[in-house]
């Protein structure tokens, strides 16, 4: 009598010849990895170390995130060579990063000695840290560009539009940026939970110090923010440290 039926679990696939089926395999390990990363900067960290170690060719990369209106910072940098040229990108206004971040989904540099696009950068980046080849990725969610994934190669034509490494990184940036926008917003519920708590305990000590109710204290706290030009959150921790509310007279006793 023939046994239950079989079905394959995830061992069976170890000696899979298909590409495909172990790259998939290998994208759902590297998502996994990174939706468990609980802060943005080991987010950060984490999808740069996995691009050099699973993106062909890729010696060094790091993350351009657009902070503010015009202000770009590196995060996550694999090395100082990362850091360098995203350096130099930024102090000259050109690069493949910027571009990408603009303009572009991704940008190439097959080799940035004879790269005529960024004449400035592209000298500088050579000279300085013996980088040839750049490839950045747009990170973006819905709408937002967040910034940039770079990878960056000692070899010139490490990176090709139509190679297997565009393809890959293509897919990981996507993977990169669901990553990094999950990390921010839990990054911001954890801050938002802190500056209520901080909002709440300065409430009560102002209801003791005054005598008054718990909406009275949050008023004071309120329109003392409002005067002095200070967020409530930053007001409620001076009171905590035992501040006095500016304009408010401590009741003697």
């Amino acid at each position: 009598m023939a046994g239950p039926e079989q079905h394959p679990g995830a061992s069976d696939y170890q000696g899979d010849t298909d590409p495909g089926v172990a790259m998939a395999a290998e994208f759902a390990d590297i998502a996994r990895l990174l939706m468990a990363e609980v802060d943005v900067e080991t987010t950060l960290s984490r999808v740069c170390a996995l691009a050099v170690e699973h993106i062909a060719g890729c010696d060094h990369a790091g993350i351009s995130l657009v902070e503010g209106r015009q202000r770009i910072v590196t995060h996550g940098a694999t090395d100082g060579v990362s850091t360098e040229v995203d350096r130099l990108q930024y102090a000259t206004g050109q690069g493949p990063c910027l571009d990408a971040i603009r303009d572009h989904a991704v940008l190439i540099s097959p080799d940035l000695s004879l790269d005529t696009r960024w004449p400035d950068f592209a000298r500088a980046a050579v000279a300085a840290t013996g980088v040839r080849s750049m490839m950045s990725f747009r990170l973006f969610a819905a709408r937002d560009t967040m910034g940039a994934l770079n990878l960056y190669s000692r070899r010139p034509a490490a990176f090709v539009a139509a190679g297997p490494a565009a393809e890959v990184g293509s897919v990981f940036a996507a993977h990169a940026a669901v990553a990094l926008s999950g990390a921010r917003a839990v990054a911001n519920l954890k801050v938002a939970l802190e500056s209520r708590e901080t909002i709440s305990v300065a409430v009560g000590v102002l209801m003791c110090r005054q005598g008054v109710g718990r909406q009275a204290g949050f008023d004071i706290l309120r329109r003392a923010s409002q005067r002095e030009n200070v967020k409530v959150r930053d007001l409620a921790a001076r009171i905590i440290g035992g501040a006095d509310v500016p304009g408010y007279e401590r009741p003697a006793g």
